[in-house]
């Protein structure tokens, strides 16, 4: 039972802004002042973490703010060593607020002799004393089902659906959502039924990983303003090569919307040098310096849906009603025009 009439917050070093974004929308919501839990979240010299939590954690409902993004491995083990200092608090409850779930791309085994490196990071999440996950748009949906723990998995189409309708007011009607590979057909269908746009599709041929050999366009784009819907952008290779291929096929704009801005490698560079007119990402990866200063790429935030639901998740009642929209424009308002 939990000690204080508020969930507290604690957060790693993976993406600070957003943990303090969050807890200042959660100070909105509740009249309160919502703080992050003081604590330290250091190296040795030797590149071991160490964590000590100052405030005392018993019998509270804890929540800890870690996507385990780059780099993976460290953020990864703060957030289970984090945990582990905080159920050896006698904390009464432990979820892990995860905004970009890493390892997600390795959910399944593509070829003999590979891992499910996925499940191998939900078991050790499970052993650490999580006891819930909350998460964005995971890479594959069932991840979920490699937890023996609940798992919320919050999605970013509502949010880029308020944005949408924002920024193309007037011009709803010449809107095509484009899926770049066929694996994510399902995603982009859902945003293209929200927005009550067509759906068209990249087709790509890969000869070994990181390279396409062939892409081909399923749908007629001509005339359309194309906007390519995916849920991680890494090197953006893909990416700028299937809004070439758009604009070769007659689109007239091409834009794209991404849960997850990985955008390692040259990818900046390649985005701001490509046809695509906006590449727009949301905040669940901390975004560098050069992504922030470059011209064609915005971010929108994530705060105030992870803020509603771990306020939902603290009070017991429903998170999924965060993924409609008549739900997400309250907790939005004063931003997409809102």
């Amino acid at each position: 039972m939990s000690t204080s009439s508020q969930p507290k917050l604690i957060s790693g070093n993976a993406n600070m802004p957003l943990a303090t974004a969050i807890a200042r929308r959660m100070s909105m919501h509740r009249g309160v002042n919502v703080g992050l839990v003081d604590a330290r979240v250091e190296r040795f010299n030797d590149g071991e973490i160490f964590v000590e939590v100052y405030e005392n954690v018993r019998g509270e409902d804890m929540f800890i703010i870690q996507p385990t993004s780059n780099p993976a491995n460290d953020n990864l083990m703060e957030l289970l060593i984090m945990a582990d200092a905080l159920r050896r608090s006698s904390a009464a409850r432990i979820t892990a607020v995860i905004p970009y779930f890493g390892y997600a791309r390795q959910d399944r085994r593509s070829k003999a002799r590979t891992p499910i490196s996925a499940k191998l990071v939900a078991n050790m999440i499970v052993e650490a004393g999580i006891e819930r996950v909350l998460t964005m748009d995971l890479h594959a949906a069932q991840i979920q089902g490699f937890f023996d723990i609940p798992v919320d998995n919050l999605y970013a189409s509502p949010i880029f659906a308020l944005d949408i309708m924002m920024q193309f007011k007037g011009a709803m009607d010449d809107l095509m959502i484009v899926s770049p590979d066929v694996g994510g057909v399902a995603r982009a269908r859902e945003l293209a039924k929200r927005i009550e746009a067509p759906l068209s599709i990249v087709d790509k041929r890969r000869e070994k990983a990181g390279e396409v050999a062939e892409m081909t366009v399923i749908g007629d784009v001509r005339g359309k303003k194309c906007l390519m819907v995916d849920d991680m952008c890494d090197t953006a290779g893909t990416l700028c090569k299937a809004a070439e291929l758009l604009m070769e096929s007659g689109a007239s704009e091409v834009h794209a919307y991404i849960s997850h801005g990985v955008m390692s490698g040259p990818a900046v560079e390649r985005v701001e040098k490509s046809v695509m007119k906006s590449l727009v990402l949301t905040d669940t990866i901390a975004p560098s310096a050069a992504v922030r200063a470059a011209h064609n790429i915005r971010i929108l935030p994530t705060a105030p849906v992870f803020a509603q639901a771990i306020l939902n998740i603290w009070n017991g009642t429903s998170v999924s009603s965060l993924f409609e929209t008549p739900t997400l424009e309250p907790v939005y308002e004063g931003q997409f025009g809102i």
